[in-house]
């Protein structure tokens, strides 16, 4: 028996179903539609939208780190409509549509990697790819460097750290400005000189906070998270989560110190600094026994 239920509507087999994405942009035109659309999303702008798209991107980071899948298709869609409600708005201004996002990426994926696709897309023979991840990531930071300067011709020399954008975090701004810097030349040797420079640096906030210096204090402490940046790319590690991750970790003993303190007859906020401390203590050894 032949099922003729609208594909449209709940309970549709997948096989009859629209394709997911043209589905995804009809229905993004439908909202912004002038006439019978949605209030909310015409009133949006790409300023009041970029919020949300910033907020998306941490929220797949966070599925990610849970390890929880369901919810990272879900946080993906989600970050899926931001793309697509921007290029809405872009089409409706006459400045491109989503499949020249698309086509955009597809060649930038091309033209970064001449040792995965011919100039047409076409894989390369198996075998001829670059193995080592160093070269791989050398040649993508000198194709962009190539990319850079050929936007902007007229200038001569790109500037060597533009194009990291202002509104990253600030600690993964950081890593990426030293990494641009370190592409030039300008770097340490190996992490145990940054590390000298992390204590030279908390060696200059003291100095500072002693001097009662706020404006001093407020820069020295930016130097030395500067620093600690560095040593993070010199180590191999993303600063951004490894704070994410020593904040979790803060979150957790916080919480047990307080179970401590209960266990014990206590409660935050009623409790001296060394009963809290020995919580503290205590919540740190449960968690590495």
């Amino acid at each position: 028996m032949t099922d003729t239920r609208d594909s449209s509507r709940p309970g549709t087999p997948a096989a009859c179903e629209p394709a997911p994405l043209g589905r995804l942009l009809r229905l993004m035109a439908a909202l912004r539609d002038p006439e019978c659309g949605c209030a909310w999303d015409l009133r949006q702008t790409f300023a009041t939208i970029v919020p949300y798209t910033v907020e998306e991107a941490y929220e797949v980071a966070d599925a990610v780190a849970r390890g929880d899948r369901d919810d990272l298709r879900d946080e993906l869609g989600d970050l899926l409509l931001q793309v697509v409600f921007h290029a809405r708005m872009a089409e409706e201004e006459g400045a491109f549509a989503f499949d020249d996002v698309a086509r955009a990426i597809g060649d930038k994926l091309i033209r970064r990697h001449p040792h995965v696709f011919e100039p047409d897309g076409t894989p390369l023979r198996a075998g001829l790819a670059l193995r080592d991840p160093a070269q791989v990531e050398a040649q993508w930071a000198a194709i962009k460097a190539q990319e850079r300067a050929a936007r902007d011709p007229a200038t001569g020399d790109p500037d060597p750290l533009g194009g990291v954008a202002q509104a990253l975090p600030a600690l993964t701004r950081a890593e990426k400005i030293s990494r641009r810097a370190a592409s030039h030349g300008f770097d340490w040797g190996d992490a145990a000189q940054v590390i000298d420079k992390v204590r030279e640096e908390a060696d200059e906030v003291a100095e500072a906070l002693a001097a009662g210096d706020r404006q001093a204090v407020s820069e020295e402490i930016g130097d030395l998270l500067f620093s600690v940046a560095n040593l993070a790319r010199h180590a191999g590690i993303d600063p951004e989560t490894a704070l994410r991750d020593g904040t979790a970790k803060f979150e957790r003993r916080f919480a047990a110190m307080a179970e401590h303190l209960k266990a014990a007859g206590g409660a935050l906020g009623r409790s001296d600094l060394a009963a809290m401390e020995a919580a503290w203590q205590a919540a740190k050894r449960d968690e590495k026994g």
